[in-house]
Formats: C-alpha cells, sequence, structure tokens
C-alpha cells in the first residue's frame, strides 16, 4: 500500500489551547475550595466576643449551624437528634481528634447547644470550639 501524504509537515503540541485547559481548571477549583471552606449559615446571627478573633480553620472540621428554633443543619443539611448522633459517631470511628465548631444564633436557648455537646461527647468527640461575632 502506498499512502500519499506530506511528510514534511510534523505533528505539533498546540500550547495555547493547553493553556487555557488549565486556567480553568485552576479557576474551577479554586472556586470550589472558597465554598467548600465556608459552610456556614448566611441566617445566623452570632453572638459576639470582644476577645474573639478570626483564626485559622482546621482541615476537615465540621461545622454544626443551629438556629433559634433549634435547628441543626450540617453541610446544608437539617439533621434530627439521631441523624447528628450517627453522623458524629462515625466520623469519630473513621477520624479520631476530629475538630468540630458550633455556630449558634444569639437567640438560640442554651439547650439546644448542649444537646449538641452531649451528642459529641457521646461520639468521643472533644475537640469543640464555638464561633462568635466581632463586636462592631
Amino acid at each position: 500500500m502506498k499512502f500519499d501524504g506530506d511528510k514534511s509537515t510534523a505533528i505539533q503540541f498546540q500550547l495555547a489551547p493547553m493553556i487555557d485547559v488549565v486556567f480553568l481548571l485552576l479557576c474551577f477549583f479554586m472556586t470550589t475550595t472558597l465554598y467548600s471552606q465556608w459552610e456556614t449559615e448566611v441566617d445566623i446571627t452570632l453572638p459576639t466576643a470582644s476577645t474573639g478573633g478570626n483564626l485559622q480553620r482546621m482541615e476537615g472540621e465540621i461545622i454544626i449551624n443551629i438556629f433559634e428554633e433549634g435547628n441543626m443543619v450540617v453541610n446544608g443539611r437539617q439533621l434530627s437528634e439521631e441523624d447528628l448522633g450517627d453522623l458524629l459517631l462515625k466520623v469519630s470511628e473513621l477520624f479520631p481528634g476530629q475538630p468540630v465548631v458550633i455556630r449558634g444564633d444569639e437567640k438560640v436557648d442554651y439547650q439546644h447547644i448542649m444537646k449538641v455537646m452531649d451528642l459529641c461527647r457521646t461520639a468521643d468527640i472533644f475537640n469543640i470550639s464555638f464561633a462568635t461575632g466581632i463586636p462592631e
């Protein structure tokens, strides 16, 4: 078999489309990382503390948002007390020393905060912190 083809042109790597693809992937991962870091609920008004500050977030921490009515939200999902207990138990088995951040609304009853703390203690999670706002 004889193929008629021009053997003088070599296959070349196109750099411009590759740069475009890498740039788009970089943008995608940066925005995904930014939004995954802030799992906080906007509708919660945090209590303020003069000694509170902007702490560095720990890797893999679980943020539990507690609304005024006592609703508990983790990762945008509203959970019952039993579901939250099961989640915390699974997490503590897989990742001992897992940090938990409790974000309670400033008008939430203390009893709801204590429920979450008791669930953490039942699941052997002792690395607990509370989110506060900075006074204006």
